[in-house]
């Protein structure tokens, strides 16, 4: 039977899958919120950003499984079919997800980073739509091609591994 090799199969894959891809995502996205707000980077920012990248992570790792990545699986198993491509499925689940996630995380991120603030929704509306397309093109782009070539290497040595102890056994 052939499995998709892209994909987490299980539970500590996919908790390895989503860490990928947190933990790519977080990096980026700090950094260039960071850096586009203060216009420089220097020692100082650097120490924002290790500062920040932590908590912001632990968050995502938290909301995205509970909330927006079944809001995301929902959503993309409404607008596809089950004979529709691994590709259209992939983008739609993108999709779906970066556009609650970014809007999620531009929102608590700017909490994180200045604290609550009387311009925290004025900002949310200024740079929401910013940080969508940029994290939409990063995840499809790099991200995640990064994850499932990850995935993918990983279930290659995992099969090379189970047909070496099948011819073991036989």
């Amino acid at each position: 039977m052939h499995q998709e090799k892209r994909l987490p199969r299980n539970g500590k894959e996919g908790f390895l899958y989503g860490t990928i891809i947190s933990t790519l995502t977080v990096l980026f996205m700090t950094t260039y919120s960071i850096i586009y707000f203060t216009g420089e980077f220097n020692g100082d920012i650097a120490i924002t950003i290790l500062k920040t990248l932590p908590i912001i992570w632990i968050i995502v790792m938290l909301i995205e499984p509970t909330i927006f990545g079944r809001i995301a699986e929902a959503l993309t198993a409404k607008f596809t079919q089950p004979t529709d491509s691994f590709n259209s499925k992939i983008l739609f689940r993108i999709l779906f997800t970066v556009l609650g996630m970014s809007a999620a995380m531009t929102l608590i991120a700017d909490v994180v980073i200045n604290g609550l603030h009387s311009e925290l929704f004025s900002n949310w509306l200024l740079n929401w739509p910013r940080n969508f397309i940029i994290v939409l093109f990063a995840e499809v782009l790099v991200i995640q091609p990064i994850a499932r070539f990850f995935m993918v290497k990983m279930h290659e040595a995992q099969d090379k591994k189970d047909t070496a102890n099948a011819k073991v056994q036989s």
